[in-house]
This record gives C-alpha cells, structure tokens and sequence, in this order.
C-alpha cells in the first residue's frame, strides 16, 4: 500500500528521491562505462559491480513507494551510500583520469554524497517518514 508522508514537502521530497534513485539506477545500465570508470582499480568485477550498484538503487526507489518497505529501502540506499563512496575519492584523487569533468564538479560528489545520505535519513528513516502514525 502506497501511504504518503504527512506534509507536502516530505511527499515532495520523498517523489524527488525516488526519481533521483530510480534514474540514477537506469543510467548504470544505460551508461554503464561511466560508472566503471570511476571506480577504484582494485575492485574486481566493476562492470558487474556497477549493474549490481544500479539494480539495487531501482529496487531502492520501488522500495521507497510503499510505506511496509520504505524503512528498510532506506537502510538499504544508505548502505548503498557508503559503499559507492569510494567511487567518489577514487575520483577526487585522480581528477586527471576525467578529465570530461572540472574539478569543482569532481570535488562537489564528495559532500554531495552526505547530502544524499541526509536526504534519505529524512524521508525514510526519520519519525513519521513512512506516512502513518509509526514512530521510531
């Protein structure tokens, strides 16, 4: 069942990062050379990993639809967070491998990253954040 948070921003919110997730999610299989090429060389399977890292953000963003799944959509996009974070240094310690890319766009995923982090704390996690009375 579909059960929207309380208030228009939280819903708003909430719709903006469905769509963040479930687009970023499509991208990595529409544009998956991006996603490999940030990531550190001493993973294995990067391609794969990247397929795994987008599917896992599209089951993210349909988790986060229905109120019986959105507290644990949440814990799974913030795990997800921190686990492509070292994509993201990867990136900032070696600006010159992108050179597509300024380096203040480089720098900005950095806290963006926590941004997003926060952005999910708040529309999943937080109390009332599901959409009914449940407080924790």
């Amino acid at each position: 069942m579909i059960n929207l948070p309380n208030t228009k921003l939280r819903q708003t919110g909430l719709f903006f990062l469905i769509l963040l997730f479930l687009l970023a999610g499509l991208n990595h299989f529409n544009n998956p050379n991006f996603y490999v090429s940030i990531m550190p060389p001493y993973l294995p399977f990067q391609s794969e990993l990247s397929y795994i890292a987008g599917f896992f953000e599209i089951i993210g963003a349909i988790g986060l639809l229905f109120s019986q799944t959105r507290k644990l959509a949440g814990y799974g996009l913030l795990i997800l967070l921190i686990v492509i974070f070292p994509a993201n240094i990867h990136m900032a310690l070696h600006p010159e491998y992108f050179p597509k890319y300024s380096e203040l766009t480089i720098y900005l995923r950095l806290p963006l990253q926590f941004v997003f982090m926060l952005w999910v704390y708040w529309a999943t996690l937080r109390k009332k954040a599901v959409g009914d009375n449940e407080l924790y």
